[in-house]
């Protein structure tokens, strides 16, 4: 199981949330979700990250991820919010397109004065709150729940009509990114 904000086992399946700091929804705009995208098929090739389960929201993302034998989770996590932050970031400060862009470097920058580890700029919260399913019933579960964000929150009648989702892999559609199906009905 995991303990509090660690994850222990790190090659066993888990659900976590990267979520943006002050609930920033920067993943309204598409750019930014192609770079999630972008670095999730990355780790997948070149860092050992599983992805059995996924979603892109506004402010936030949900997985259901574990790593492969000789990986650690952790440290995929890690190095793929770093990775994206400093991404975003970069394109928030070198493109004129953002019309949003002092407020949200205000934003990330208010929220780096309460981390040591960053000191200009932070984009994620350090939490992800993880979870180990232990059972198909609690996969299943999670799995509905993160196909159903995008419904619930209003942006599409179906799940599978929400592009960023493995919704679509779990009906024998093509989907953004290629996940390892899990039989959980």
């Amino acid at each position: 199981m995991a303990g509090g904000h660690k994850i222990v086992n790190q090659n066993h399946m888990h659900f976590i949330t990267p979520t943006v700091v002050g609930w920033l929804d920067i993943f309204s705009r598409k750019v930014y979700r192609d770079i999630i995208i972008d670095s999730l098929k990355y780790c997948q090739k070149e860092k050992g990250l599983v992805v059995y389960a996924y979603v892109i929201m506004t402010n936030h993302l949900h997985l259901v991820v574990s790593a492969k034998d000789g990986f650690v989770l952790s440290d995929i996590i890690r190095d793929f919010k770093k990775f994206t932050a400093k991404a975003i970031i970069r394109h928030i400060n070198t493109h004129n397109i953002e019309s949003r862009r002092e407020w949200m470097m205000r934003i990330f920058k208010y929220h780096a004065k309460f981390n040591k580890r960053n000191t200009t700029y932070q984009l994620w919260t350090q939490y992800n709150h993880p979870t180990e399913l232990i059972s198909p019933k609690w996969f299943g579960q999670k799995v509905n729940y993160i196909h159903q964000n995008p419904v619930k929150a209003g942006f599409v009648d179906e799940a599978q009509e929400w592009i960023y989702s493995s919704a679509r892999n779990y009906l024998g559609m093509k989907g953004i990114i290629d996940i390892e199906l899990v039989d959980f009905y």
